[in-house]
């Protein structure tokens, strides 16, 4: 185990699901986390941002685990790998971010696979799992989620999670360098299934 993270104190959860579990990125998860991306960098880069020339870089990594962190404890934002359930194999990865309090009591919810574990139900399962931590230990009262209206794989997952669709975003974000539009989702705390047991947190 790598220094930091032995001294960085947890500042969110492990959640566990029938075949899966998510933690919080480590420093000693580079070289997966890195292996992972590249070679799904082709299946990834047409829903993603752009990358920079330093994208799978350590340096970058480490930028990405400094902002993790903050916002985990500033209770803003999660950010999970999704392993096999052994934690043995990386397969993607989930934010649950943009955390509003007050009288919002929101979230938004993006991912990313890895193309060798892409259509076998993990990521579906991930935001399952994300969703009860959401609603039922942090007591949000709405998730949103937002996808290209091309990109089939984000629509069918979002649906079969129980989200709705709500709305047409113009321009929402810029994706491989291009500003494009989005479908809006979303997924309220009433509108999940009743007596849907929460999530297992260690």
């Amino acid at each position: 185990m790598a220094f930091l993270d032995w001294v960085q104190p947890a500042t969110q959860p492990v959640l566990t699901g029938p075949r899966i579990l998510l933690r919080a990125p480590r420093s000693s998860d580079y070289e997966a986390w890195q292996n992972l991306r590249g070679r799904s960098r082709a299946f990834l880069t047409p829903w993603e941002p752009n990358w920079t020339d330093d994208e799978l870089g350590r340096t970058s990594y480490r930028l990405r685990l400094r902002r993790y962190r903050l916002d985990a404890r500033q209770r803003t934002g999660y950010t999970y790998f999704v392993f096999d359930r052994e934690g043995s194999v990386l397969m993607g990865g989930l934010t649950l971010g943009r955390i509003q309090r007050g009288v919002a009591q929101t979230g938004t919810l993006g991912y990313w696979m890895g193309q060798s574990f892409a259509g076998q139900g993990v990521m579906s399962q991930a935001v399952n799992v994300v969703s009860s931590f959401a609603f039922d230990v942090l007591r949000l009262h709405r998730l949103e989620a937002a996808c290209l209206p091309r990109n089939a794989a984000s629509i069918r997952l979002l649906e079969k999670s129980g989200f709705t669709r709500e709305g047409y975003l113009r321009q929402y974000l810029k994706i491989a360098g291009v500003w494009e539009d989005h479908l809006l989702y979303s997924l309220l705390a009433e509108d999940r299934a009743p007596g849907r047991a929460p999530p297992s947190a260690t």
